[in-house]
């Protein structure tokens, strides 16, 4: 017994080293892995090296794969702290863009948004899941069907409609429309509260407490995870939008940063845009979102699996 336990035990190291050996398939996977990552990154990387080119200087040299003419210069214009004959002189525009101006809208936008449209999903999500009425399945079934409706055949009558309640060119006209419904958001909380447990919420209600008590008190605490996930996914898609906004304003007080990059680019005076601020300008407003996914992405691909297998 004890030969036997003997030779068994330097047999396990043995297995493990002869599972990590290397072999060509897993030298393919990981070359092809590696190569993913490098195509994925090298954008990032592109806009980084052009946003600390001299502007000049990368049109006469536009393949060099470093910063061409190495320079602070289009990060302190797009932050509105370069003089206008600095700006000039690196190539830039001589224009003043509140660009904080337009990541505080965005802020606003986004923000707002995200808050009104979870909160209003939640509330339909708990109606289909919790809730006993008559009809639910079928309702649920017109929901679900909003989810194949592309969302550019809605633009035109929202606009209409946007329009003849006078709220162009305001916050209210660019959250309202997508504030009330999300059809995904709905469908992916009510499948996760299909998966909670009843026995709390029948000794609730037991003891007296109302619908609105369960919802607030009980499933929202439990359904927190869904929640983070959809409230980041719903402001990474809102920080981004750009054909909304640009449909319902042209005013820039109230414009979000993805217009502001379009105007950034429009107000060189010279003879072709800034590609050295508005790459700047660019990385200033990808930098929270990028935060976001990084900080988060894991509990993102968790909730959003452990969603699918209700």
């Amino acid at each position: 017994m004890s030969g036997t336990a003997a030779t068994a035990a330097p047999s396990r190291p043995a297995a493990r080293r002869s599972r990590r050996r290397p072999s060509v398939g897993r030298g393919i996977a990981w070359g092809y892995l590696v190569l993913v990552v490098l195509i994925t990154l090298f954008p990032f990387y592109w806009m980084l090296r052009s946003a600390l080119s001299n502007n000049f200087a990368m049109i006469a040299d536009p393949s060099n794969p470093l910063p061409v003419g190495f320079t602070w210069g289009p990060f302190l214009r797009v932050l509105g702290l370069e003089s206008t004959q600095e700006a000039v002189a690196q190539g830039g525009s001589g224009a003043s863009v509140p660009l904080l101006h337009y990541v505080l809208n965005s802020v606003i936008y986004a923000t707002v948004s995200t808050a009104l449209i979870v909160f209003f999903s939640l509330l339909a999500a708990y109606a289909f899941s919790r809730l006993q009425w008559r009809g639910r399945e079928l309702v649920f079934s017109f929901f679900l069907a909003a989810l194949m409706v592309p969302g550019i055949l809605t633009l035109l009558p929202n606009f209409v409609l946007i329009k003849d309640l006078g709220l162009l060119n305001t916050f209210a006209g660019m959250i309202l429309p997508t504030a009330l419904f999300s059809a995904f958001n709905i469908f992916f909380l009510r499948q996760f509260m299909l998966g909670l447990s009843t026995e709390i919420e029948e000794a609730a209600l037991l003891d007296g407490a109302g619908k609105w008590r369960m919802l607030f008190g009980i499933s929202l605490p439990m359904t927190n995870g869904p929640i983070i996930t959809l409230s980041i996914l719903g402001f990474i898609g809102q920080w981004n939008d750009y054909f909304w906004p640009l449909l319902v304003t042209s005013d820039n007080s109230v414009a979000p940063l993805t217009l502001g990059l379009a105007i950034f680019k429009q107000s060189s005076p010279q003879s072709q845009p800034d590609w050295a601020g508005l790459m700047a300008a660019t990385l200033i407003a990808a930098a929270p979102m990028l935060v976001l996914f990084m900080v988060f992405g894991r509990r993102i691909v968790n909730s959003i699996g452990f969603t699918g297998l209700k």
